[in-house]
């Protein structure tokens, strides 16, 4: 995959999540992940993170909490991996990791509402 696809498949994601398309966006980062998942490398592991959070916002959309923390618990032990990645994409994955977490904070306190 080249650099341009990489990074537009991570602008789709950030989009994604923006919009509530969180199935869209778990699909989005699995067309980078997918073809690497079986590499030990911290980059793959954090692009799995990200999976992970958006799989939990959809879960929390489809109101299916206790999973959701579950999946949210699996994207929270990867996040240490921004410190390790070396990335030509590193800026955009700290970018990603603000906005899921935004995106949760968000989220939980919508569902509390």
């Amino acid at each position: 995959m080249t650099y341009q696809e990489h990074n537009q498949l991570l602008d789709s994601f950030i989009s994604q999540i923006s919009e509530s398309k969180f199935f869209a966006a778990h699909e989005s980062l699995e067309a980078i992940w997918f073809p690497r998942r079986f590499e030990e490398d911290n980059e793959v592991k954090l692009l799995k993170g990200f999976i992970n959070a958006a799989v939990s916002f959809e879960l929390i959309k489809r109101k299916r909490e206790n999973p959701s923390k579950r999946v949210w618990k699996n994207y929270l032990k990867y996040r240490p991996l921004l410190h390790k990645v070396q990335s030509p994409h590193l800026s955009k994955y700290h970018f990603i990791s603000q906005h899921v977490e935004k995106t949760f904070d968000i989220l939980s306190k919508n569902k509390d509402a």
